[in-house]
């Protein structure tokens, strides 16, 4: 089978596209012919060599979630998943292939009128950014900030504030093209990357201070963003974009200690899997019924992968890039 393989570690020309044998699924796994593959922003953050030290090798498979057809199934799991479509979730690595091994816990059944390309811009992201507001206790009529908003947790950040009530949904976003784009997704201020208004003066009513700032970007500029929290607001950071903060970041809340703020860091993988799968089945059904809806910058054949994780790179993607066989 074709499959796209991080040769060395670096710019996205280190991607080649490679052949590999057919996985064999193991006791309890699946096997998938994919159809769709989600690119996603740690899918970068590893074929750069930043998380290297945490046993990410060149020579690996990098993404993490596929959609398809079940062509084959593992010791212990009922034969009647061969040929029913199904989203899958590999881990970190091992999705950018025409065919993958899932264990069975981490499949779901795809509702016929779901497709492929929305399934893998919706499983992962859709299921993170729900438990991330909870994570954060967003209350209705509060006021978000979400920083780096036109990815593809972004974009689903900005629709499920509005939906649980938000009492403003503010983005930070790098053009008024992408602001406006937001703003039909939910967003009622839009902001520059420093969280401040722009020269032509867009954004200047929006609020000063936010009850709770969802960040997906993190890096140096990170701190400066607790002086946006109103007193008892949190910053959740669940995204490393942008690198990790400065080593001594906590000192801004120690100064602003009579404020009460709160930093934490927010994984899904802390949710108990069966609570990620009832939210994920509630989410595909939404994205059917036209409740939520999937923002999908660009769908490219696999072996342009390297031109997938440059518009990544890059920040001209808006919302998921899906890579199809």
């Amino acid at each position: 089978m074709k499959a796209v393989e991080i040769r060395k570690y670096g710019s996205p020309e280190g991607l080649a596209l490679v052949d590999r044998p057919v996985p064999v699924p193991a006791e309890g796994e699946v096997l998938i012919a994919t159809e769709a593959i989600g690119v996603g922003g740690v899918d970068a953050v590893i074929r750069s060599g930043a998380m290297a030290s945490y046993g990410f090798k060149e020579g690996l498979i990098p993404g993490s979630e596929v959609a398809g057809t079940v062509t084959a199934v593992g010791g212990g799991v009922d034969a009647a998943w061969i040929g029913r479509r199904a989203w899958g979730f590999t881990g970190l690595s091992g999705a950018y292939a025409e065919q993958v091994a899932v264990p069975i816990e981490e499949v779901m059944a795809i509702p016929d009128a779901l497709s492929a390309d929305d399934a893998v811009t919706v499983g992962t992201s859709g299921v993170t950014t729900h438990f991330a507001l909870s994570h954060a206790h967003l209350a209705p009529g509060e006021k978000v900030l979400i920083r780096g908003a036109g990815g593809s947790l972004g974009t689903l950040l900005v629709q499920l504030a509005a939906l649980r009530g938000a009492g403003a949904v503010a983005v930070t976003t790098s053009s008024r093209e992408r602001g406006a784009r937001l703003r039909e997704l939910g967003a009622t201020h839009v902001l520059d990357r420093a969280g401040e208004v722009d020269r032509e003066g867009v954004g200047d009513d929006a609020p000063e201070r936010y009850d709770v700032i969802i960040d997906i970007v993190t890096g140096p500029d990170m701190p400066s963003f607790f002086d946006k929290l109103t007193p008892n607001g949190r910053l959740v950071a669940i995204g490393i974009v942008a690198g990790a903060p400065p080593a001594d970041f906590g000192m801004k809340l120690i100064a602003a200690f009579q404020q009460s703020l709160t930093f934490a860091t927010f994984s899904a993988d802390t949710v108990p899997i069966t609570d990620r799968r009832t939210v994920r089945a509630e989410q595909f059904a939404a994205v059917t019924r036209g409740e939520l809806r999937p923002v999908i910058h660009d769908v490219l054949p696999l072996a342009q992968a390297p031109l997938a994780h440059h518009k990544m790179d890059t920040g001209e993607a808006f919302g998921r890039i899906v890579l199809r066989p």
